[in-house]
């Protein structure tokens, strides 16, 4: 599963969605996680929520099924859920490799119903 992360320093998930500058794709499943691609936003994409300036971002994310975040609006929570991308909101002091270990070790076990469906709908992908 792909799972993407709004960090300004690659450490810690802690960037608005919205006002994000730099996202972090990392694919995981149940034997471990691997760092895909950093992917930084131009200049006009990391102001403030609007319409024009998220439609990057949620092109970016095309193919991910949970993107991490520090703060995200409703309206752009609404498209990503849109999109079938489950936006979680994260502390600002969360650290990404800590998710990706609880991520990993949830996979491994009994992961929730809402990440069972991702799991299964991305089998069929």
């Amino acid at each position: 599963m792909k799972v993407a992360f709004a960090s300004e320093d690659g450490v810690h998930i802690d960037a608005h969605f919205g006002r994000s500058k730099r996202m972090f794709f990392y694919e995981v499943d149940p034997e471990g996680y691997r760092f895909v691609s950093e992917l930084a936003f131009l200049e006009g994409q990391g102001g403030p929520e609007s319409e024009d300036k998220l439609n990057g971002k949620i092109e970016a994310l095309d193919g991910c099924a949970i993107v991490y975040m520090a703060q995200i609006g409703p309206s752009a929570a609404a498209r990503l859920v849109g999109k079938r991308i489950h936006p979680i909101k994260a502390k600002e002091t969360d650290e990404i490799l800590d998710v990706l270990k609880r991520l990993v070790a949830m996979l491994g076990t009994n992961p929730p119903p809402w990440i069972r469906k991702i799991l299964v709908r991305d089998a069929a992908l």
